[in-house]
């Protein structure tokens, strides 16, 4: 007997008015106006994040409808990764053109969530522009890489404030992409695809040939 095809459902994709509306083009720098470019993006059921080019992390929650902003203190650089995580908290990791990572920990509304917004930096390790981020699913690990090729492991205690980060590894060309699940950190590069064990600390190159 024949199986029955399921039934095909239609959507139809349009641009999201409501939220590019909620973000500038343009912005007053003194005298001179800079056109607001948006420079990355990541989604999840809960939030729409958005970096953009003046530095500012745009986070829309979806059950509030409500957009949010979010930005580095100092000096304004382009955010070119962002990356969302739903564990027993809300997080959002951001990198920028000169290797800033800095993760927030988002205000919950959900009894015994946090109800404080915080702020977690990785220090001063990368010094190139971030090309990658990957979370752990319990919010304890970040993995961070950068277009030079070094990848920095960042460990979060959210209970003490605390963030401890370590360089584990270093490619010779860009980090393209990171994913992380137990315990094994995957990573691709501008030359090759890779599996890092983080506690043996040991390499395993997927495929032989270099990528051209």
């Amino acid at each position: 007997m024949a199986s029955v095809a399921s039934p095909v459902i239609f959507k139809e994709f349009c641009p999201l008015y409501y939220l590019l509306n909620a973000i500038p083009t343009k912005i007053q720098k003194g005298f001179r106006s800079v056109v607001v470019y948006l420079t990355a993006l990541d989604t999840n059921g809960d939030y729409i994040a958005v970096g953009s080019s003046i530095g500012m992390l745009y986070l829309y929650c979806r059950q509030l409808n409500q957009m949010k902003k979010y930005n580095f203190e100092g000096k304004c650089e382009s955010i070119t990764f962002v990356k969302l995580l739903s564990c027993f908290d809300d997080l959002v990791a951001v990198g920028t053109a000169s290797g800033r990572v800095a993760v927030f920990q988002l205000v919950s509304s959900l009894p015994g969530r946090n109800k404080q917004l915080r702020r977690f930096d990785v220090a001063g390790i990368h010094k190139s522009s971030i090309t990658a981020l990957a979370w752990s699913p319990n919010g304890m690990k970040l993995f961070s890489g950068d277009d030079k090729g070094k990848i920095v492991y960042s460990a979060l205690d959210l209970d003490q404030g605390i963030c401890n980060s370590s360089l584990v590894l270093e490619e010779p060309s860009s980090i393209v992409q990171l994913d992380y699940n137990q315990k094994v950190l995957l990573v691709s590069t501008l030359q090759r695809t890779l599996l890092f064990y983080t506690e043996e600390k040991s390499v395993n190159q997927v495929g032989t040939q270099p990528r051209k």
